[in-house]
């Protein structure tokens, strides 16, 4: 996978912020009224179109390359070790939990003993 990643490429324009998609109105021009009364007129063409399925894909194909060559990869001597301190840490609170319970099952069961249960 590592592999794969290094032949790819990311031209710097990628990185740059692209302009919306969508239009802006300009804000010296009032919007279309409907009749004089201050509703906004409703047309078809009125509307902007997102982009479709295969452009958004597509973006976040770049997005995801992008931001693959930004991480920062772990050495293999320091995944070792952390693995090696989670075993360590995993195996230690297990025969901690494990003591606790054997010793409130012991006391449970003898103060039901002793109360005659």
């Amino acid at each position: 996978m590592a592999e794969k990643l290094d032949d790819i490429s990311v031209s710097e324009e990628e990185f740059e912020a692209e302009p919306s998609s969508v239009p802006e109105a300009p804000a010296s021009e009032p919007p279309e009224t409907k009749g004089g009364k201050g509703g906004v007129a409703r047309s078809g063409k009125q509307r902007a179109t997102a982009p479709g399925f295969f452009a958004r894909t597509g973006q976040f194909v770049r997005d995801t390359r992008a931001e693959m060559r930004r991480v920062t990869w772990p050495s293999a001597t320091e995944v070792k070790n952390t693995t090696i301190i989670t075993l360590v840490a995993v195996v230690f609170f297990a025969l901690y939990l494990f003591g606790i319970d054997r010793v409130w099952a012991f006391l449970i069961d003898h103060l039901r003993g002793w109360l005659g249960g």
